[in-house]
């Protein structure tokens, strides 16, 4: 009999792990770290409950860090299978990848240096070294091909939209068919496609990262220019903590079209994260799985200066005179826009902007229920900036096109309902339940279910 069991992403947003178990064989659907709050974080330094070795496979969605992020711990403790994935998300995954393994040497040796670790020493979670092994293990799968994995799965990746390579999976396991949603895109994105459903299915696992809420139908070029000119009109920065792959992109495209227009003057606009200015090539490598065609591109993304080292970084924080910052990391989790957060934060003529999911436990999530100061390298950092936001731009499919996504296929045996806070995956299976009359549950971690 198949059995589901979720390692992670179960009553919360991070941490993706789907374990499925035919005759004691076993393939993990996605293989992400856990990211916000401390007990959450903590997480990543325990076990799973099945040993590494033993797992098959790995079918990742999509690159994101908490879908991605724990692969190269998978692979330090003993697995030794595939792991498949769009060519894409390959390409993305060895920067999301990379980068991680170099922020979690680089934390570490900052820990030690200064004694401020209970542990002697404090260790990475993983390593460039561990990372590079990781990708060893990839096969990529073009999109809507179907193939054979060893042990009678069958495996077909579809549109997620989202961001580059993103995918929906299909699984076909001991007679029992099976969709994994990843991450749902929007619907008429600017940039990627829209997500694909449709077709029988006898269980279906969908995210709910925004299963409680509607997006704003404004545009979001004219909300980024309300927000820019207010800040620019008193003389200010704006500072966008951004996710490098996807939203870095879709800013730059929304810039560029407002800079199109006339709007915005002369304000320079700076693109401050080495990983995005990375993926931003990538756009131009996967042309054929975004919207954008080369011309475009070229325009879009050249709107912005690059900085790829870090005194072109630091030249920016100590230029005075009115700009637009975009840096990576999006929930300023860590990464070059910690820096402008220091600088710009405490000045009330500056804005920071934040433009997607902010998850419980990072500093966004804090900015974004207010806080007037923040943590950021041992140091309180006094926030007297504007702190704006649009949610537009959000990546996700919110509640809306989450059910529209589902009502694409004839009715399952069961939904599982996952990737969201409580109230999130809550309001969902109420909705579902309501308005297409399909049953449903939000899996609890490790809860196991026969299929």
């Amino acid at each position: 009999m198949l059995k589901l069991k979720s390692l992670g992403a179960a009553g919360t947003v991070t941490g993706a792990k789907h374990l499925l178990e035919f005759d004691s064989h076993r393939i993990l659907i996605d293989c992400g770290l856990f990211q916000g709050l401390k007990n959450l974080r903590e997480q990543n330094w325990e076990p799973l409950p099945v040993p590494p070795r033993d797992i098959d496979a790995v079918i990742l969605t999509h690159a994101h860090l908490d879908h991605s992020g724990y692969l190269p711990r998978l692979v330090r403790d003993g697995f030794r299978g595939k792991i498949y994935a769009t060519e894409a998300t390959r390409d993305v995954a060895e920067l999301i990848l990379k980068d991680s393994a170099f922020l979690q040497e680089k934390d570490a040796d900052f820990l030690n240096q200064h004694h401020l670790s209970k542990h002697q020493p404090a260790l990475p979670l993983y390593g460039i070294r561990d990372a590079q092994r990781a990708l060893e293990h990839f096969t990529t799968v073009d999109f809507n091909e179907v193939i054979e994995l060893r042990n009678g799965v069958s495996l077909q990746f579809r549109h997620a939209g989202h961001i580059l390579g993103a995918a929906n999976a299909e699984i076909q396991w001991g007679g029992t068919r099976m969709m994994f949603s990843g991450d749902i895109g929007r619907y008429g994105d600017p940039l990627f496609p829209d997500p694909v459903s449709g077709g029988n299915v006898d269980y279906i696992m969908v995210e709910s990262t925004y299963g409680n809420r509607v997006h704003s139908d404004e545009d979001p070029a004219e909300a980024l220019a309300t927000v820019a000119e207010r800040t620019i009109k008193r003389g200010g920065t704006l500072i966008i903590p951004a996710f490098a792959v996807g939203r870095a992109q879709e800013l730059l495209y929304h810039f560029w079209k407002l800079k199109s227009a006339g709007r915005l003057g002369s304000v320079p606009i700076f693109l401050d994260s080495p990983m995005a200015i990375d993926a931003t090539e990538l756009m131009s490598r996967h042309s054929q799985h975004h919207r954008l065609d080369h011309e475009t591109c070229r325009k879009a993304f050249g709107i912005a200066r690059y900085t790829d080292d870090v005194e072109a970084s630091k030249a920016i924080t100590a230029n005075p005179f009115p700009k637009i910052v975009i840096s990576a990391s999006g929930m300023a989790t860590g990464g070059r826009v910690l820096h402008h957060l220091k600088t710009f934060g405490p000045d009330p003529k500056n804005t920071i902007l934040l433009s997607g999911f902010q998850a419980m436990g990072t500093r966004g999530h804090a900015l974004q229920q207010g806080a007037k100061e923040l943590k950021i390298h041992g140091m309180w950092v006094p926030i007297n900036a504007e702190v704006a936001q649009i949610g537009m731009l959000s990546a996700h499919a919110d509640s809306n096109e989450l059910m529209r996504w589902l009502s694409g296929f004839n009715e399952p045996k069961r939904v599982f309902i996952v990737h969201g806070e409580p109230d999130a995956s809550e309001a969902l299976r109420v909705r579902i339940k309501r308005e297409l009359g399909w049953s449903s549950v939000v899996p609890r971690q490790d809860q196991e279910f026969q299929l």
